[in-house]
């Protein structure tokens, strides 16, 4: 077995809208291709052997085994792959559970589509199933060491990519929301939210974490300095930089026991406390001036009493954790090394932050800190002792955390809040000593030892001991009030032909109302006017660059075909879904064979529209129209034919559509119509002799108004966008060249070639078409663009694009050729395939008052060629 290929969906898709992170592998059984399970000798053996939790997969059956009973029975290796690689992730901790396989046109080729948690590991997956099935075929077995080297690397790789316990938590809040999120690519940043309503976070900093705020609470003496000032009760203190100073700093803090740690650490790193003689000191030092960036020390006061974290959020505290060093609790037999062995084998505990808990190393600290109680990792405790391996009580050194939440006292509350208040602190951990926290500090000698800005929320999602607190919500109530938004309206299009002009005219009509508009097209990526990045940018990546511009205030998405294919959808749902039409078009690109299965892939846009948002659709094409009973959204049509019998029986429902009459695009509801302008009046309709920028209007304006667009917004748009170069290039745009025309435009598929001609045969003068196709198009295809060309244009020049997509130099034109004489063996045509010379042999030749219609490869030098040569006549 081969794989071929490998694509990542992140996003709604062809194969789910719910499940939108998928792995799609591109199959080759090769000699197993027409072997059922039940015809390979020993596989089911071998199968249910290596993987015995397969029994678990239900599959086509409604009970346990279903699937192991299909192998047994006879099932093909694509579908076992599928189920295979959605164990091995279970196995490695990532629950999932979607799977499609689906042959392709091409003998022995399988689609094995399977859900992933994390990336890294989903490819692996895939990789590994292939692997394991491989080796059962061949020789009948997988080991276990085979199988163990796979867990333990899916479990590496999903340990490196997994995001912080916060963050984590945050972004299911999020989604609990229905807020849309993203990881940004620089300093691990979460954004929340679309465009102009973005919010950022870095962890637990949010975009309301002031700098000085942050600052001040990375200065631990800083920060003491202001809150004793304020009257807060915190430790004595002072801050060295040598250890000729240490003496001195224990004499100023008012002698032993004392607590050193390094003026700018975290995490509980090189701190030491309870500190009672010159040899612990001078220990102790050394190891916070390591960890110190500056190499500077604070020596403070040791306070008796437990530590507490308390997490203060927009100004309120939310929850209160007591925090109990990384120990071990003697039974009576076992050593202090085993019975750490034995702790950290609790499946909670994991390495850094990738579980509720974290596993307890045994290093340098914790030895010494054993000494200091008096033990040794060889010691055996009695039943019940505690013996301590940290000094501190972080979570990340294998601490665990209480809740205390509901034991707080009153005045407590009140003084943590307002210590937040006095650093700035948006987001706040404060930790607190006390021995009671029932009690005001003040009475129980009590301080404030830090006040942590980015606190970790770990302690307080997945306490120990104790009710969990959701410590994200009060995140999410500051960053998104109730009722304030969290996403912009997002306009999606697509369709065989037509969609850049669609999404081009449909951000002109959004501009009028003032707000800025980000749209993706074939030709580049815009803001208002301005380009941000030129090229073919209608996938996911580029839809993402205006879903992260914080200036954007609504999206009108290009989406093509090959992004959905390749990638998924960049957004789960749109407030509005336009499909154009579905033609013959990249059929047998991507397993996409027949132009069912074409609509199928367009579909996906109509099924991501919103309750209540609006699909508008070509009633004029059968499938599209058919989409209808695929959205959940409101359905509007457009058509061309006031008269179409869909369209009738819709307006009769009280529906809303856009159509074509009297010359006029209209919007109707029910009985009611809203003419917008006359055909002959809109720029983009080249006079009302373009039919197919008729309909392209039509879906335009639909959109908008169906989007709250005022009217008369609509008319200004519709009047003010013109197929010019600087507004729509290389749609339908018509040069005046003294003596006859140039007309350029990017139609490379029949349909194009069709709705260009439809304009073309209005023209009184000569037709001369320059044409070409796209190489990985079917034979049929270019034949049917030279048999279209024939009946469209008095002369033929015949060129090739310089991308050849896999075909040999004059195979694409002699099909098209083979096409035009078919269709009329009398027709004059060339075949000139450099495309500069063509368009210069056609613009030299047209006689006067002719067309000359360019279909090129690269619009921008058709388009350079033309107007120097104005120029130049001129």
């Amino acid at each position: 077995m081969r794989i071929l290929k490998t694509q990542t969906l992140r996003g709604p898709n062809y194969w789910s809208i719910r499940r939108q992170k998928l792995i799609v592998m591109r199959l080759d059984l090769e000699d197993v291709a027409e072997k059922p399970s039940n015809e390979i000798p020993g596989f089911y053996e071998g199968l249910e052997k290596t993987l015995p939790s397969l029994y678990e997969h239900f599959c086509s059956r409604d009970h346990r085994g279903g699937f192991l009973e299909r192998v047994k029975e006879g099932t093909y290796l694509g579908h076992i792959i599928e189920h295979v690689a959605l164990e091995l992730q279970e196995l490695a901790g990532m629950p999932v559970g979607f799977g499609r396989t689906r042959q392709t046109s091409e003998p022995g080729v399988y689609n094995v589509v399977f859900e992933y948690v994390d990336e890294q590991t989903g490819r692996y997956a895939g990789r590994a199933a292939v692997r394991l099935c491989q080796s059962i075929i061949d020789t009948g077995i997988y080991s276990s060491a085979e199988l163990d080297q796979d867990l333990a690397d899916l479990r590496d790789l999903r340990s490196n990519t997994a995001l912080g316990p916060s963050t984590d938590a945050i972004i299911k809040e999020a989604e609990a929301r229905n807020i849309p999120w993203s990881i940004l690519s620089a300093r691990a940043m979460l954004q929340l939210g679309y465009g102009i309503y973005q919010k950022r976070l870095q962890a637990t900093l949010t975009d309301y974490s002031g700098i000085l705020g942050v600052e001040l609470a990375c200065d631990k003496e800083g920060t003491k300095t202001i809150l004793r000032e304020s009257g807060i009760p915190v430790p004595r203190g002072t801050v060295i930089q040598y250890l000729d100073d240490l003496e001195e700093g224990i004499k100023e803090v008012g002698g032993y026991p004392i607590v050193v740690k390094p003026l700018d650490g975290n995490h509980g790193r090189g701190i030491t406390i309870d500190i009672n003689s010159w040899a612990e000191a001078e220990e102790a030092y050394d190891l916070a001036s390591t960890a110190s960036k500056t190499r500077s020390v604070i020596i403070e006061r040791y306070y008796k009493g437990s530590d507490h974290r308390v997490l203060v959020i927009n100004g309120k505290l939310v929850a209160v954790a007591e925090r109990i060093p990384a120990h071990v609790i003697g039974d009576g037999r076992s050593t202090i090394e085993e019975l750490i062995d034995i702790t950290n084998k609790d499946p909670n505990r994991g390495d850094g932050h990738d579980n509720v808990l974290t596993r307890i190393t045994i290093d340098r600290t914790a030895s010494v800190v054993l000494q200091r109680q008096g033990y040794s990792l060889t010691t055996v405790l009695e039943k019940g002792e505690i013996a301590y391996l940290r000094a501190t009580a972080n979570l990340s050194t294998g601490g665990i955390a209480v809740d205390r939440t509901d034991d707080i006292h009153p005045e407590n509350i009140w003084l943590c809040q307002r210590v937040a208040k006095i650093i700035g602190l948006d987001i706040a951990g404060i930790d607190v000593v006390t021995p009671d926290i029932t009690k005001p500090l003040r009475e129980v000698d009590g301080v404030i030892v830090e006040v942590n800005a980015a606190p970790g929320f770990r302690m307080h999602v997945a306490p120990s001991v104790g009710l969990p607190r959701n410590v994200c919500a009060p995140v999410l109530d500051m960053l998104f009030p109730t009722g304030s938004p969290c996403r912009i309206p997002i306009v999606a299009i697509t369709g065989t032909n037509g969609k850049t002009t669609t999404t081009r005219l449909s951000a002109h009509i959004h501009r009028q109302s003032g707000k800025t508009v980000g749209f993706t097209t074939t030709d580049a990526i815009y803001i208002n006017e301005y380009v941000v990045e030129k090229g073919d940018n209608t996938g996911p990546q580029s839809a993402k660059v205006i879903l992260q511009d914080p200036t954007v205030e609504i999206a009108i998405l290009e989406t093509a075909r090959g992004g959905i294919l390749r990638a998924g959808i960049a957004f789960d749902h749109c407030e509005v879904g336009i499909i154009l039409n579905v033609a013959e078009d990249h059929l047998g690109l991507g397993d996409i064979d027949t132009i069912e299965q074409m609509a199928k892939v367009k579909s996906v846009i109509a099924e991501i529209v919103k309750e209540g948002g609006y699909t508008i659709l070509n009633a004029d094409d059968p499938l599209v129209a058919a989409m209808a009973k695929q959205t959940k959204g409101k359905v509007a049509y457009f058509s061309m034919n006031p008269d179409n019998p869909l369209l009738v029986d819709h307006l009769r429902r009280d529906g809303l559509a856009a159509i074509y009459e009297n010359g006029y695009l209209s919007i109707v509801e029910g009985e009611w119509t809203l003419r917008i302008e006359e055909a002959t009046k809109i720029p983009i309709t080249m006079g009302g002799k373009a039919p197919f920028m008729i309909a392209n209007a039509l879906a335009a304006c639909l959109g908008a108004f169906a989007q709250g667009v005022d009217i008369e917004m609509i008319r200004q748009g519709v009047r003010t966008f013109k197929p010019t170069v600087e507004q729509a290039p290389g749609r339908m745009n018509l040069f005046d060249l003294g003596g006859y025309h140039a007309l350029v435009d990017y139609a490379h598929n029949p349909a194009g070639y069709m709705a260009v001609g439809d304009f073309v045969r209005n023209w009184e003068g000569e037709k001369v078409g320059v044409i070409g196709g796209p190489g990985d198009r079917r034979d049929e295809d270019l034949i049917l663009l030279g048999q279209l060309s024939a009946q469209i244009f008095d002369y033929i020049i015949v060129k090739e694009d310089i991308d050849k997509r896999g075909r040999a130099e004059g195979e694409v034109a002699n099909l098209i050729i083979k096409g035009i004489t078919g269709q009329n063996p009398q027709k004059h045509y060339e075949m000139i395939l450099d495309e500069t010379k063509a368009l210069n042999f056609g613009l030299d030749k047209v006689k006067e008052g002719g067309l000359v219609v360019i279909f090129p490869e690269s619009v921008s030098s058709a388009i350079n060629l033309i107007t120097a040569r104005k120029s130049k006549d001129l």
